[in-house]
């Protein structure tokens, strides 16, 4: 709703010759309007309007019923306001507004031609500020038709062009959009405003070749425009031309060494092209800088963590502090003391995140139901999600990790319906899929429906390795062991985890390949002797030193 109308005091002109009963009626309209009785107010202002020769007073009464959002009377002093000053653009831009929310299109083409007429260099910009108003209540589509009307009427005006791609792209018509700002520019070829939105439209359809091509060409006309050569360094960069954007990255820099966005994309750059040395040393030039230096502490411990060096990088995350990384670089710090079982350390961290992070509190109840079910926890596990649960009831990751719990407790009915919801909601969710087909076909017999759910995985991610063991088990218990090791061998040879390696193992000994399913055993136990599948298959199949 429009802010409350000012007062007209200061804004009637002091020189005009107003009669007794015009100033009555000012007087009248500017007490009901310090009494908020904007009715009367715009009555009084309207009449007035009539009589005096001031456009500021018709002006005033214009506003008033915008405020009121009384469509008639606006127009009727609308209409007063412009036999006063045809020339002003306020109140074009008023008349463009009321007759687009009215469908009337005959009027908007009018006044948006007096207004490209009288203010040919602020027409785009005037139209855009009117875009966005009537963009809220879904007129972007009448706009571009009354667009389209003024391009048949001034077709060597690269403006109009230019402002019916920007709503095209909002109507999400890129292709529409592309072809309206290609004709801009054939009529203004160095625009680079346009070149722009031609280059944001090619990248958002994907063809970054054209997008490169077209920002290589404005750079080249403005070679000191940084927000170009920023905008093709993304493109190149997208595009994984890493050299040339290497280049880039070192122009800009030439002129502005200290540019910490253009810094922090080399570094980024670096690491992509697997040069954590190089990385390093653009992201220590950003540590004294207080808006980037959280930022290359967390990049400094992901390269340390590549490298093998946790200790390092963890010293690395503990300096993120506070910033848009804190959250993240805490995170990864949980994550690498998870993998090193260091879970005193977890736990301290975990009950500070709390208290820091309230907005973030879902991912840390995941991250110590993880923490419950790593120490074997599983039913401290299973009530913190249970709890989150009340909270979000439809919440995917939330059901998907408990019903993985609740396989470790035996609750094989809470597996089933937390999984089935998931399911519910969207019956082409991969992971519940195979998660209820395999255990299914693990710990019950109920082999038709576990096929059912197996084979719908399978058809929608065909490569996928934990589909892939699963059907292969499926078929085991149905049976068909060799069938079974075709799967599972094509399913390792994609991932190879400990527990496919367990299930290969077992169906070469159930086949009498015993020497064969040993000597897989023990390459995979050397590398994992904790691993819990490995482990169960020791105890099932090679007790006694078997």
């Amino acid at each position: 709703m429009p802010t409350k109308p000012e007062g007209l005091e200061s804004r009637v002109n002091r020189n005009t010759v107003i009669d007794e009963e015009v100033l009555y009626l000012l007087m009248a309209a500017e007490l009901a309007g310090q009494r908020n009785q904007y009715h009367l107010a715009m009555d009084a202002y309207l009449q007035a309007a009539k009589r005096v020769d001031d456009p500021r007073i018709a002006e005033r009464a214009v506003k008033i019923g915008l405020f009121l959002k009384d469509e008639q009377r606006t127009r009727e002093a609308l209409t007063v306001w412009l036999a006063k000053d045809g020339k002003n653009l306020a109140a074009r831009k008023f008349a463009v507004l009321l007759a687009i929310k009215n469908s009337d299109q005959k009027a908007a083409v009018e006044n948006l031609n007096a207004m490209l007429a009288d203010d040919p260099a602020g027409f785009e910009a005037g139209v855009l500020e009117m875009t966005k108003l009537l963009e809220k209540e879904g007129r972007t589509q009448f706009t571009y038709d009354v667009l389209e009307e003024l391009a048949v009427e001034h077709p060597t005006q690269a403006s109009v062009f230019f402002l019916q791609a920007v709503l095209a792209s909002v109507l999400q018509n890129n292709e529409l959009a592309q072809q309206k700002v290609s004709q801009a520019l054939l009529i203004q070829p160095d625009w680079n405003k346009a070149v722009i939105l031609q280059a944001q439209l090619a990248g958002r359809s994907g063809d970054l070749v054209k997008a490169r091509a077209s920002l290589e060409k404005a750079v080249k006309a403005a070679p000191e425009d940084r927000l170009l050569r920023k905008m093709l360094l993304e493109v190149l960069v997208n595009g994984r031309d890493f050299d040339d954007a290497i280049k880039l990255c070192q122009s800009v820099l030439e002129d502005k060494p200290d540019d910490a966005e253009t810094l922090f994309t080399l570094a980024l750059i670096h690491m992509q092209q697997g040069q954590p040395d190089k990385a390093e040393n653009v992201l220590e030039k950003l540590l004294s800088n207080p808006e980037w230096g959280g930022q290359a502490s967390f990049y400094l411990g992901k390269i340390e963590l590549e490298q093998q060096h946790p200790d390092k990088a963890l010293t690395w995350f503990d300096r993120v502090g506070d910033g848009n990384y804190a959250f993240d670089a805490d995170m990864a710090a949980v994550s690498l003391l998870m993998n090193q079982k260091r879970f005193e350390e977890i736990e301290a961290r975990i009950k500070r995140m709390d208290n820091k992070y309230p907005e973030q509190h879902l991912r840390i109840l995941m991250v110590k139901a993880e923490l419950y079910n790593q120490l074997g926890n599983y039913q401290e596990a299973f009530d913190v999600l249970t709890q989150a649960l009340k909270d979000m009831p439809d919440n995917r990751e939330v059901l998907y990790a408990r019903a993985l719990v609740a396989e470790r407790l035996d609750k094989l009915d809470v597996l089933e319906s937390d999984l089935q919801k998931i399911l519910d909601k969207k019956p082409d969710d991969v992971g519940a899929l195979n998660a209820l087909g395999y255990t299914l076909t693990d710990r019950t017999q109920r082999y038709e429906e576990a096929a059912k759910y197996l084979e719908r995985a399978l058809s929608l991610q065909p490569d996928e390795a934990v589909v892939i063991d699963s059907y292969g088990w499926l078929q085991f218990k149905l049976g068909k062991p060799e069938r079974a090791l075709e799967f599972l061998r094509r399913a390792y040879e994609k991932q190879p985890e400990n527990e496919i390696a367990a299930h290969i193992a077992e169906v070469l000994w159930s086949l009498g390949e015993k020497k064969e399913a040993k000597e897989l055993f023990d390459s995979v136990y050397k590398k994992s002797p904790d691993d819990e599948y490995l482990l169960e298959f020791k105890k099932r199949f090679l007790q006694n030193g078997q």
